[in-house]
């Protein structure tokens, strides 16, 4: 587990990991000394001591060192929240007490960080039913769209000569110059007999 940086290890590892490139003593040095009198031999000391215990990585140029961070600030974090949260005798009790030290833009942080963490299909599988629901509305007519022949009120087992008979039942009046009630007659061979009045007032028969 990786032991807290003492105050003058952090600020020499903030410039590293700001700069995110191979740096020399004389730079950390300049840039220290903005805030604070310090020694070229300090910073030296420390740097060295730091790759001793394998926060930076060096790179011989000339007389002098490069010094390079080995790992992210954010993964220095980690580790420490992880060797604390390892320690305690209630992890879950824990949890619940740093969660009620963060604040509203921390507790955000910590919700987008999840998401990352578990992947876009884990983040489906804990979809919203507001969002599943947009989903299903997204295009309301596609089912309708997949069979456009199917008649949703057509019946399967209704009888085709019964419906067209009950169609012909529903206004016999609609054949003009028949009597609803006429009956027509046929003879033995199948031809409908003519009303012999019909045919009498026909001059042209």
């Amino acid at each position: 587990m990786p032991r807290p940086l003492g105050e003058l290890e952090d600020a020499v590892m903030t410039r590293v990991w700001k700069w995110n490139r191979p740096v020399t003593v004389r730079e950390v040095l300049e840039d220290l000394q903005r805030e604070r009198s310090i020694a070229y031999t300090t910073v030296m000391t420390v740097l060295d001591n730091l790759h001793q215990k394998g926060w930076v990585r060096r790179e011989a140029e000339g007389r002098a060192y490069r010094y390079e961070a080995v790992s992210t600030r954010a993964a220095y974090a980690a580790a420490l929240m992880n060797d604390a949260w390892s320690q305690s005798d209630n992890p879950a009790a824990a949890l619940v007490a740093f969660f009620g030290m963060m604040s509203e833009e921390q507790r955000q942080a910590l919700r987008d960080a999840m998401r990352i963490a578990q992947g876009p299909v884990a983040a489906e599988s804990h979809e919203t039913p507001a969002r599943a629901t947009e989903k299903r509305d997204e295009n309301p007519d596609e089912k309708r769209d997949e069979n456009p022949d199917e008649n949703p009120d057509e019946n399967p087992d209704e009888n085709p000569d019964e419906k067209a008979g009950e169609k012909a039942d529903e206004n016999p009046g609609q054949y003009p110059g028949r009597n609803p009630g006429q009956n027509l007659g046929r003879n033995p061979d199948g031809i409908v007999a003519e009303n012999p009045a019909s045919a009498e007032g026909d001059p042209g028969r």
